[in-house]
């Protein structure tokens, strides 16, 4: 009994936690269905919801088109950087303990640039290798691990997998690639959702890049578009969280199926478990 008790106060622990984060996101879906013109400090449900402004949002901007692109880059800027990042950091973590030191404290270094300080050096870069105007400029970074941050959360995952596995695996005849794919990566599985998760939020809320590399508006995403709604209607609320809700519906779309995901893979793997015993 007490271990039920315990269990039913961590979920309700959970479900206000989920509750209070999922505050903002229902205020600006009540928000969205406002009357046109509605100012913000009116009350939440000041007069009959409409889906009024959602109909505006999509016959002013080509919303399908920005949403399409934004879903392309993290589609590509994810998978891209799951692979490269995991590689530098079962690399980091295979090295001898003083070489792992050096290259933790260089990445801590790099975290420590500024963005601002790689826009020159990047945009010449890019220009060079002619992908200025293309999708591949919003994803390059991708190739690099996207962030020391996630090269440092792998090398934190897979060295802390005891060597023995690793010795395990060789004597198997497997080489690197070969144990970072079967050993080290599915042993480091919440990890990669971690920086799965980070690097989706990063590059579907990236506004900068678009700007800076991008001159063709069918290739710009959507957090450019919605600053396009900003700039034609400041004071037009409900058109403004319209786009917001829009914006957010995505994510919270991808989450809502992966926790999904997760469950029925559980269930799955429980009920294996009980067949085998």
């Amino acid at each position: 009994m007490p271990n039920r008790n315990h269990r039913l106060v961590t979920t309700l622990l959970r479900l206000a936690l989920a509750g209070l984060f999922l505050l903002p996101l229902l205020w600006a879906g009540l928000a969205a269905l406002r009357p046109a013109g509605t100012p913000l400090s009116a009350p939440l449900l000041a007069g009959r919801p409409t889906l009024d402004s959602f109909a505006r949002l999509f016959d002013i901007l080509p919303v399908w088109r920005f949403t399409a692109n934004s879903l392309l880059v993290v589609a590509l800027a994810v998978p891209l950087t799951l692979v490269t990042a995991s590689w530098a950091g079962f690399a980091m973590a295979r090295l001898p303990r003083a070489s792992q030191q050096r290259w933790v404290l260089i990445s801590l270094m790099a975290l420590m640039v500024p963005g601002v300080a790689l826009w020159s050096s990047r945009f010449l870069i890019y220009t060079r290798l002619g992908i200025i105007d293309t999708v591949w400029a919003l994803v390059a970074p991708a190739f690099m691990g996207s962030s020391p941050f996630y090269v440092l959360i792998f090398y934190r995952a897979f060295r802390r997998i005891p060597p023995a596995i690793y010795d395990a695996a060789q004597l198997d005849g497997a080489g690197a690639l070969a144990t970072w794919r079967r050993v080290a990566l599915p042993i480091a599985r919440p990890s990669a959702a971690a920086v799965a998760a980070l690097t989706f939020v990063a590059y579907w809320g990236d506004s900068l890049s678009p700007l800076l590399y991008l001159s063709d508006m069918r290739r710009t995403t959507l957090p450019v578009g919605l600053q396009l709604l900003q700039q034609l209607g400041r004071s037009d609320y409900p058109l403004l969280l319209a786009g917001a809700a829009w914006a957010t519906a995505a994510p919270l779309l991808l989450v809502v199926l992966a926790v999904a995901a997760l469950a029925l893979a559980e269930r799955r793997r429980m009920a294996r478990h009980s067949d085998t015993g």
